[in-house]
């Protein structure tokens, strides 16, 4: 069974109707190559009955599992994400979400808000002394301070020309 199938026969049944739902689920395979969620997702959700279906507002939070892209070692860190979407009976391809008889099927929502939010590259924090998240790009160059780094001698040949 789906922890993530909600039925919404009541809020289908009276217009304008609200209700609030506070869920926490597993969701099987939810990551990327550089991070990963293995915990479950916390959902804290208001559902509510417009003419077209039902509006879903709220916000999703997961941690995540990674390492760090600059020194390697393992993090973990979360994200949490806001969302206001629609299921409807009728859904449009890639915009809106199916309502299936009296459910909705929260899953798809869960998986594609929280892959948008996790971290292409993730890195440590920023005050950890041990990583350097942000390298000085100059540190190893030979640098004088009048002229600043040294010239790649493979151009040298182009200081010559005159314009």
């Amino acid at each position: 069974m789906n922890d993530l199938r909600i039925d919404v026969a009541d809020l289908l049944s009276h217009a304008a109707a609200r209700r609030a739902v506070q869920l926490s689920a597993v969701v099987d395979d939810l990551g990327t190559p550089m991070a990963a969620i293995r915990e479950p997702v916390d959902l804290d959700l208001r559902l509510e009955r417009v003419s077209e279906g039902v509006v879903v507002r709220g916000t999703l939070r997961a941690r995540y599992a990674s390492e760090c892209g600059t020194c390697l070692r393992p993090l973990t860190a979360e994200v949490s994400a806001e969302v206001s979407e629609l299921f409807e009976d009728h859904p449009l391809d890639g915009e809106t979400y199916p309502i299936e008889g009296h459910h909705i099927d929260l899953q798809q929502l869960t998986r594609d808000t929280v892959l948008l939010e996790l971290p292409i590259a993730p890195v440590c924090s920023a005050g950890d002394p041990e990583c350097v998240a942000d390298p000085d790009p100059n540190a190893d160059a030979d640098t004088d301070v009048e002229t600043g780094p040294a010239a790649d001698p493979r151009w040298a040949a182009l200081s010559t020309i005159k314009l």
